[in-house]
C-alpha cells in the first residue's frame, strides 16, 4: 500500500491528484494538501481585477470534491518536509507519512526584492484572487479619480503573459467607461524586447504586441529594473545589451500592477542545494524526479528551469497550464511504474500553448517544444481567443469539480486551435 501526497491544489496539483486516484487501486491512498480550502482558476485574475468576475465564479471549495474522490485533503498547509523520513509536517503541526510526494506548490511572491513593491506597498498583484479582489477595490477608487497606470513584470520575472493581458484588458475597460483619454498608460519590463514572454518570443509576437501597444497608445519601456516604488512613483533604470544603465526613469503613477519575481516556497526552498536551485525551486530529471531523492517529484511553477537564452536583466521561463498539467501527468504515470516495479519512461511534452485575452479580443500562440530551436511556432489574433478563454475557464472549473482525469487543456487546446497532435 503506498501513500501518494500533493502539495498544491492548483493547475498542477490538483489534476495530478485526480489522475493519481484514477491510476491506484483503493488500497492506495491519496491526499492533496493546500494552503487555502479553495481551488482558485488563476488565469481569471486578471477578469476579477476589473470586476469583470466574481471569485465565487472562479473558485470552489476543495474538501467535498476530493473527498468524492476518495482523495483525503488538508487546508493547513505544509510548514516542513522530511525527505529524509518521508514525512511532510503540515501547518497544524500534523505529520504525514508519504511513499511518493508530489510537489506542485507554485511560487512565493518575492515582493520583498524590490522596497515598496506589491500589495504591501504601493503596486497591485494579479498573482492570487486574494491580490485581484483587493486590486480591484483600487480600481474602483482610480476610475473615480483616474491618472497614469504602470504595469509590467520585474527584473527576475518569469510570467509575463498576465501583465500583457491586464495591460489590454483595462485600456479595453477605461475605453468602454469612456475615460481612456484620462489615462496615460506605460508598460515596464525586464525583457529586451516587447513580445519576448521569457520564451524568446513566439512566433511574431514580438511585432503583434507592439502593434497593439501602438494602436492601443500603450507606451513601453523595455530592458527595465524597478529600483523601488513610492506612492504615486516608479523609479527604473533601463539598462543596454550589456546590463549597463543608460537611463533612468522615474514614472508618476494613480494605479499600478507589477508582476513580481518568483521564489521556491518555504517548504521547499529549505531542502538545501542539492535539493533545490538558488532561487529555492526543485530540481528535476526528465521524469519530474528530483535526482536526490527520486520518490519526490517536481510539477508547475515550483520546479528549476533555466532561462531560454542569456538577456541583459534576468527574464524566467514561462510555466503555462498546458505545460504544467504534461509535468503532472508525467509524475503520476511515473510513480505508477514505480509501484508496479517498473522503469520510469513518461517524460512531459514541454510545449507552450496559451490563450491570452486582451479585452475585447485575444491572441493564441503555440511554440513547440517551449525552448527554441522550434518545429511549431505562431501567435494568431482575434475576437475568438477572448471568446475560446472564457469557455476554457468554465470547461476547467467543471472538470475540477466533476474530478475528471483527463488532461483538459489538451482536450479543449486539441479542439480550439485545430490541432491534431500535440507532441
Amino acid at each position: 500500500m503506498a501513500h501518494v501526497i500533493v502539495v498544491g491544489a492548483s493547475t498542477g496539483g490538483l489534476p495530478a491528484a485526480y489522475e493519481m486516484r484514477a491510476l491506484l487501486d483503493q488500497t492506495h491512498h491519496v491526499t492533496v494538501i493546500s494552503n487555502t480550502p479553495l481551488f482558485h482558476f488563476v488565469p481569471s485574475n486578471p477578469w476579477v481585477a476589473v470586476g469583470w468576475r466574481k471569485s465565487q465564479q472562479t473558485s470552489f471549495e476543495l474538501e467535498g470534491y476530493l473527498r468524492a474522490k476518495n482523495i483525503d485533503f488538508s487546508s493547513a498547509g505544509v510548514n516542513k518536509i522530511l525527505p529524509e523520513q518521508n514525512q511532510v509536517v503540515l501547518g497544524d503541526d500534523t505529520v504525514l507519512n508519504y511513499d511518493y510526494l508530489i510537489i506542485a506548490t507554485g511560487p512565493k511572491l518575492a515582493f520583498d526584492e524590490i522596497e515598496g513593491l506589491g500589495p504591501k506597498g504601493f503596486t497591485e498583484s494579479i498573482c492570487t484572487i486574494d491580490h485581484a479582489q483587493s486590486a480591484y477595490q483600487s480600481w474602483q477608487n482610480f476610475v473615480k479619480n483616474p491618472g497614469p497606470i504602470v504595469v509590467g513584470a520585474v527584473q527576475g520575472a518569469s510570467c509575463y503573459g498576465p501583465a500583457y493581458e491586464f495591460a489590454l484588458i483595462m485600456n479595453h475597460a477605461l475605453r468602454k467607461a469612456k475615460i481612456r483619454d484620462k489615462v496615460p498608460m506605460t508598460f515596464v519590463t525586464s525583457e529586451p524586447y516587447i513580445g519576448h514572454l521569457g520564451l524568446g518570443g513566439v512566433g511574431d509576437s514580438k511585432g503583434l504586441l507592439e502593434s497593439e501597444f501602438r494602436q492601443n497608445d500603450i507606451k513601453w519601456i523595455t530592458n527595465a529594473k524597478v529600483k523601488r516604488v513610492q506612492q504615486n512613483q516608479m523609479f527604473i533604470e533601463q539598462v543596454d545589451d550589456h546590463g549597463d544603465t543608460v537611463k533612468t526613469h522615474q514614472l508618476p503613477f494613480n494605479f499600478s500592477m507589477m508582476l513580481p519575481a518568483f521564489k521556491g516556497v518555504d517548504c521547499v526552498a529549505n531542502l538545501g542545494d542539492e535539493v533545490v536551485n538558488p532561487r529555492g525551486f526543485i530540481k528535476v530529471d526528465d521524469f519530474q524526479r528530483n535526482p536526490k531523492y527520486t520518490n519526490i517529484y517536481g510539477v508547475g511553477v515550483c520546479i528549476a528551469i533555466p532561462p531560454v537564452e542569456a538577456t541583459p536583466l534576468p527574464v524566467g521561463t514561462p510555466k503555462t497550464g498546458y505545460m504544467i498539467q504534461s509535468m503532472a501527468a508525467a509524475a503520476v504515470a511515473n510513480i505508477k511504474a514505480d509501484i508496479d516495479g517498473k522503469q520510469a519512461h513518461a517524460k512531459a511534452t514541454w510545449n507552450a500553448v496559451c490563450l491570452a485575452d486582451m479585452g475585447g479580443t485575444g491572441a493564441a500562440f503555440v511554440a513547440m517544444p517551449q525552448i527554441p530551436p522550434r518545429n511549431t511556432a505562431w501567435m494568431k489574433k482575434g475576437r475568438w481567443v477572448h471568446w475560446a478563454k472564457v469557455g476554457f475557464e468554465k470547461y476547467f472549473i467543471y472538470k475540477m469539480k466533476k474530478g475528471s482525469s483527463e488532461p483538459a487543456f489538451e482536450n479543449y487546446f486539441l479542439k480550439i486551435l485545430g490541432i491534431k497532435k500535440i507532441k
